[in-house]
């Protein structure tokens, strides 16, 4: 609030007290010196909320003491945790690899939340359609074809085998073997295929996944998408 706002505050604040009323113009002028100090990175009023006034008034109606300016500190400290509990971080329309413009853009719109300039996003709900999505983020996922660009992909190819296989070979036309269950080694449906290690005893030391399927489950797999395409071809 600007001076001028505080004055227009403390002329509000009288009309319910008039205890808080100053005659003495050194006392105004100090009166309004004290309150712009502690009050000028708080708003009068805000779009989605908060004003002041409803802060001093309702200060009034639960205590019988006069107000100071941490009666109204106090409120607006609330209203903005409130408001960035409630607040979900959207994803920003900048380019991620520009840092500073993504840093820059998701800082601004948790400060105009803060402020009561902006509404809390929330979190969206599962679905499956693309409303909602912002057009430069919708067009880069056009260009690229997937969340992961092929640069990427090709780079984490070696930390995840199981993964690359199966890319492999859906891109090559073959059925997706991780779609049905392994009669093998009882791996459930999109997980890979487990090996087994077997101690002297004939007991389970280790079990660890497999890079490839083993091949009951491939032709499990190819069985299946046969049955399902002899319907559509009825």
């Amino acid at each position: 609030m600007d001076r001028r706002e505080i004055a227009a505050l403390l002329a509000y604040i009288g009309r319910l007290d008039p205890r808080s009323i100053r005659t003495d113009e050194g006392e105004v002028r100090d009166q309004l010196a004290q309150w712009h100090e502690l009050l000028g990175d708080v708003p009068m009023a805000t779009p989605h909320g908060w004003d002041a006034r409803i802060a001093a008034r309702q200060h009034y109606r639960t205590s019988p003491y006069q107000i100071q300016p941490a009666d109204v500190v106090r409120p607006w400290e609330s209203y903005r945790r409130n408001r960035l509990a409630l607040h979900w971080d959207p994803t920003p329309s900048a380019d991620p690899d520009d840092q500073a413009a993504w840093t820059a853009e998701l800082v601004g719109t948790r400060r105009a939340v803060a402020a009561g300039i902006a509404q809390p996003a929330y979190a969206p709900a599962i679905t499956s359609s693309q409303e909602g999505i912002n057009p430069r983020l919708q067009a880069r996922l056009d260009q690229i074809g997937s969340c992961i660009p092929p640069a990427a992909r090709a780079a984490l190819a070696p930390f995840r085998p199981a993964r690359a296989a199966r890319e492999a070979a859906v891109a090559q036309g073959l059925p997706d073997a991780l779609s049905v269950r392994c009669e093998w080694c009882l791996a459930p449906v999109g997980e890979p295929c487990r090996r087994r290690r077997i101690g002297p005893n004939d007991g389970v030391r280790a079990i660890t996944p497999r890079a490839t399927p083993h091949p009951g489950r491939v032709d499990l797999a190819a069985q299946q998408a046969q049955h399902a395409e002899q319907p559509a071809l009825a």
